[in-house]
C-alpha cells in the first residue's frame, strides 16, 4: 500500500495536492487546526527523477493554499529511513534544515527494521538538526525490541517518539521518558492492524502503566486514510471503552498541542494596544 501511494505523489503536482488534501481534510472532517504531516521525499522522487527541492516546494505550496482557506496551523516532518545508507539520510536532514524557515518543523526516522541500523550514526546529524530548530522524532518501540527505545533515548535525545508502546513492559524505559519529558505518538488503530498490540485490553494495560509512572502521551492516527480512521473515532473507542476518561482525552490532545514542532502564533499582550484601538476591538467583538 505505502509503495504504490508513494509512486503515485512522485511529482511535483501530485505532492501539492496531496498536502492540501490531507492537511485540509483533517480540519475539514475533524476540526484539526494544527497538524503535522510526515514523509520521505527520497520516496516520492521516482529514484532521483524529480529534484527533492522541487518535491519538497511542491508539498509546500499545498499546504500554503490550505492555510489560504482554512484556520489552520500545519507543519511538514521529513522522515529519513533505517534502510537507506546514511549519505541519503543525510541528505534528507540537510533539506529539512534548508527548508526549515519555510514550515518544515522537524525530522523523523521511519521504516522497518533494519540489521544494519545504529541510533549512534546518527547522533552528530541529529544534533545538528536540533541546532538548527528542527523537532525530533523517531520511530521506535513498535516492533523492535525494547531495548532500542533507550538507545534511542540516550543516543538521539528525542522530543519525542512515535508509537513507543513496548515500553510499558520496562520500568527503566519508562522512567526515562518520564524523566525527560519524551512524549510518545500512540496510535491505536495502527498498532492493533499491525498486530503489535494484540487487543483494545492490551491497549487498556499499556495505558495503565503509562498511567501509574507518568508517561506522557498524544494520540495519532498514523495513515487516516489507509487506516481508515480519524483522530476522532480514536478518542471516541478509547472513552468508549473506558481506556481513557474525558479528563485524560482532554489532557492526550494538550499533551499533543505542547509537544507539537508546528511554532504558536504568539498573541499580542493587550497592554501594548492603544486604548482607542481596543476599545474598537471590544465594540466588534460585542
Amino acid at each position: 500500500m505505502f509503495h504504490w501511494t508513494e509512486l503515485i505523489q512522485s511529482s511535483p503536482l501530485a505532492m501539492e495536492r496531496s498536502v492540501y488534501e490531507v492537511v485540509g481534510g483533517a480540519y475539514r472532517k475533524n476540526n484539526v487546526t494544527t497538524t503535522e504531516l510526515r514523509f520521505n521525499p527520497m520516496k516520492r522522487n521516482r529514484g532521483g527523477e524529480q529534484d527533492l527541492d522541487h518535491i519538497l516546494a511542491a508539498a509546500l505550496r499545498g499546504m500554503d493554499r490550505a492555510m489560504l482557506e482554512y484556520p489552520i496551523r500545519p507543519g511538514l516532518i521529513l522522515c529519513l529511513d533505517r534502510t537507506f545508507a546514511y549519505e541519503l539520510n543525510e541528505i534528507i536532514a540537510e533539506k529539512a534544515i534548508a527548508w526549515h524557515d519555510r514550515g518544515v518543523v522537524g525530522i523523523d526516522i521511519a521504516g522497518p527494521e533494519s540489521a544494519g541500523f545504529r541510533a549512534a550514526d546518527y547522533r552528530s546529524l541529529f544534533k545538528r538538526a536540533r541546532h538548527f530548530g528542527l523537532g525530533i522524532t523517531v520511530h521506535v518501540g513498535e516492533s523492535g525490541p525494547v531495548e532500542e527505545i533507550a538507545e534511542v533515548i540516550e543516543e538521539l535525545e528525542p522530543d519525542r517518539i512515535g508509537h513507543g508502546v513496548k515500553s510499558a513492559y520496562d520500568p527503566a524505559t519508562m522512567g526515562m521518558l518520564r524523566e525527560r519529558g519524551i512524549v510518545l505518538e500512540i496510535c491505536p488503530t495502527s498498532n492493533l492492524q499491525t498486530e503489535v498490540v494484540s487487543s483494545w485490553e492490551e491497549f487498556r494495560w499499556i495505558f495503565d502503566q503509562f498511567r501509574r509512572n507518568g508517561v506522557r502521551y498524544a494520540i495519532s492516527t498514523d495513515g487516516p486514510e489507509m487506516l481508515r480512521t480519524y483522530i476522532r473515532d480514536e478518542l471516541a473507542t478509547l472513552g468508549r471503552l473506558g481506556i481513557l476518561s474525558y479528563e485524560e482525552q482532554v489532557q492526550a490532545a494538550e499533551t499533543s498541542l505542547e509537544a507539537s514542532f508546528v511554532p504558536r502564533v504568539a498573541a499580542v499582550p493587550a497592554a501594548i494596544i492603544e486604548p482607542a484601538t481596543r476599545q474598537e476591538v471590544e465594540r466588534e467583538e460585542a
